[in-house]
């Protein structure tokens, strides 16, 4: 089956394809309605040495790096993701989604912290109270450790949390999957009555052809001029001539 053939079954079989047509924008539109455009916030933040390991650069700690930053701000990225952590911010009015991390291609110990929501000022202000809760929970975990307040890790924010921007990769890939899941069910119903009006008859009823038509018609006619009537017209000269 060719293009042209597809576009003729469509079109002589538009009763089924229009109402299919017509459920799958109403389909699209649902999904539309009931899917929200999600926002997402996100902060950077950077460990740094404490002071007494940047007492050898003048107190820069930009200047003193050790790879054991990079392990802890892997560990506290796990403790800020962990049931407790979350509990906390819950009862501090985060909501939303939040995720902690190592920041892609970090060359040091950066970590991203963002949110994920449908509200933008909740979005926002929960990225906030969670970059907070970031520094608190270091100083903690140090803490629990009797790591004394100048041998500590530290915390700096390199990047604030951001205006939340909206996600629609998700609400895009449903309105996709909703439009083409309508559009290929509408064919397939079209298809469906066109083969239904194509069925060939019963098996062993036997459907005449042209030229058989043409044979019962022409048999019909002689048949026809032979009857009764016929018979008699023959008949009554041969009567006449055998009469004395």
């Amino acid at each position: 089956m060719d293009l042209a053939e597809i576009w003729r079954v469509m079109r002589r079989r538009w009763y089924v394809l229009l109402p299919g047509l017509l459920l799958t924008a109403a389909l699209v539109a649902g999904v539309y309605v009931l899917v929200p455009v999600e926002y997402r916030s996100q902060s950077t933040v950077t460990l740094l040495n404490s002071k007494k390991a940047t007492v050898a650069f003048d107190g820069n700690p930009f200047l003193s790096t050790q790879a054991s930053l990079t392990g802890m701000a892997d560990g506290l990225a796990r403790n800020l993701n962990s049931d407790d952590s979350r509990a906390d911010l819950k009862a501090q009015g985060v909501t939303g989604v939040y995720e902690a991390k190592i920041a892609d291609n970090a060359q040091g110990p950066f970590m991203w912290l963002s949110v994920t929501g449908t509200d933008p000022a909740a979005v926002l202000k929960s990225d906030q109270v969670f970059t907070a809760y970031a520094e608190k929970r270091l100083t903690e975990f140090q803490a629990q450790q009797s790591v004394t307040p100048e041998a500590m890790i530290r915390m700096a924010t390199i990047v604030p949390p951001q205006k939340p921007e909206a996600q629609t990769k998700t609400r895009l890939q449903y309105l996709i999957m909703a439009g083409a899941l309508g559009f290929v069910l509408s064919l397939v119903a079209t298809f469906f009555v066109e083969a239904r009006r194509r069925r060939p008859d019963k098996p062993g009823r036997h459907r005449p052809s042209p030229a058989e038509n043409v044979e019962n018609a022409g048999a019909d006619g002689v048949a026809g001029a032979d009857g009764p009537g016929a018979g008699e017209s023959r008949n009554t000269p041969a009567s006449a001539g055998a009469s004395p």
